[in-house]
């Protein structure tokens, strides 16, 4: 069998507001939460309370998320500034 090999280089990743997203994503699947809490006893009923949990687990690890994406950012905009500091001092 042979090796597949590219036959083109991969495209650069996209950045965008990534906390943003994350942080959008964390809230809706807290209001999805809140929103299914009333109806806990019919998910009860029809066996279906994971739909409930599921919700809040989402937002748990969304705050895992945020808190790792504004790592990311903040080590990111350091590495851009300290990349910025060593041109400035070598002209």
């Amino acid at each position: 069998m042979a090796k597949w090999t590219p036959k083109h280089e991969a495209p650069e990743p996209l950045e965008g507001p990534v906390v943003a997203t994350i942080t959008g994503g964390t809230i809706l699947w807290f209001v999805l939460f809140l929103v299914q809490l009333p109806f806990y006893g019919w998910f009860d009923d029809h066996d279906a309370t994971w739909w409930v949990w599921t919700c809040l687990a989402g937002a748990g690890l969304g705050l895992i998320g945020i808190w790792y994406v504004r790592g990311r950012d903040a080590a990111i905009k350091r590495a851009e500034a300290s990349r910025t500091d060593a041109v400035r001092d070598a002209t």
